[in-house]
């Protein structure tokens, strides 16, 4: 896909390519980062972003921080460049132009209790349009890449161009290591996990060191960035984490025990969409949603194993 030459560039027009880019960069806040998740070089990232600015003639990325943010300009070309990356990919897809599935996305624990529900009710009610439910490891869950329709999130979600809507709260849950001394308590307090490290997941995690109040906030921290890692990480004892209770179903692990957290507020669960046009089924899918948590699909208690 290229769309010509425009103000200010010259020699080759912009690809979808070029577009991928600047979303990987926005949604990572790191060029090299976004060259990872893009599984290219860290030069060809810059590039690409370059070519892209020259091209619209104004800087997309403040790159004067370590940690990349977008312009204004930047910020409003983004709403715009996932639109048309999810186009793209929705007209050239085998076998969508006549079913075109509504692509879910979530980073961990999809829709917790509620998931096998959603998806068979679904089904049941809208035989013609698939729902696709796609784990994808970044903090909206492919959403502002233009690689699903909507997402399920958890905790504060303040990306721009997002519409948000509240579905559900839970409980949240300490992670420790099954064989450890705090696997046996009834429950635990934030304050009995700063002795040691905790384990954040820092790219689709909704656990921050803020989440512990400053007296009693973790001195040590293990970094990773997928739930599997960070299952791995605590069953291995490097530190404890802390989750909402759908993990305790949707990611048992034998090296891991949920405990109960007394003092940690709960956790929303978010439905959020892009704002502006999308799938023509967003709204029967935030219908459904909101049905099958009102129709008493309750999580089942959280309990210590």
């Amino acid at each position: 896909m290229s769309t010509g030459q425009g103000a200010g560039t010259s020699g080759r027009g912009i690809e979808i390519r070029h577009l991928r880019a600047f979303l990987a960069i926005a949604e990572e806040g790191s060029v090299t980062r976004a060259a990872a998740a893009l599984r290219v070089t860290q030069p060809v990232v810059s590039r690409t972003l370059a070519a892209l600015e020259r091209h619209v003639g104004v800087r997309l990325v403040d790159r004067s921080t370590h940690h990349l943010a977008l312009t204004p300009e930047g910020a409003a070309f983004r709403d715009k460049a996932a639109h048309a990356v999810a186009a793209f990919d929705e007209a050239l897809a085998p076998g969508r132009l006549h079913h075109r599935p509504l692509r879910l996305g979530h980073a961990w624990s999809a829709f917790g209790p509620y998931t096998t529900p959603l998806l068979r009710t679904w089904q049941e009610r809208h035989p013609g349009t698939p729902l696709e439910l796609l784990r994808i490891d970044d903090r909206t869950a492919g959403l502002t890449r233009g690689e699903v329709d909507a997402a399920l999130l958890r905790g504060p979600v303040d990306t721009p161009g997002l519409v948000t809507e509240v579905l559900f709260t839970e409980e949240r849950v300490a992670a420790v290591a099954a064989d450890g001394p705090l696997a046996a308590r009834a429950s635990l307090a934030l304050a009995d996990l700063a002795d040691g490290a905790v384990v954040l997941n820092t790219v689709s995690g909704a656990t921050t060191l803020g989440l512990w109040p400053p007296r009693v906030r973790p001195a040590a921290t293990v970094t990773v960035a997928n739930t599997d890692d960070w299952l791995t990480a605590i069953a291995a004892g490097r530190g404890s984490g802390v989750s909402g209770a759908s993990t305790v179903g949707m990611h048992p692990h034998a090296g891991v025990a949920y405990v109960p957290l007394d003092d940690a507020p709960p956790l929303p669960v978010l439905l959020a969409r892009r704002d502006g046009p999308g799938h023509p089924a967003l709204p029967r899918l935030a219908a459904l949603a909101r049905e099958i948590v009102g129709d008493g699909h309750r999580p089942p208690p959280t309990t210590a194993r």
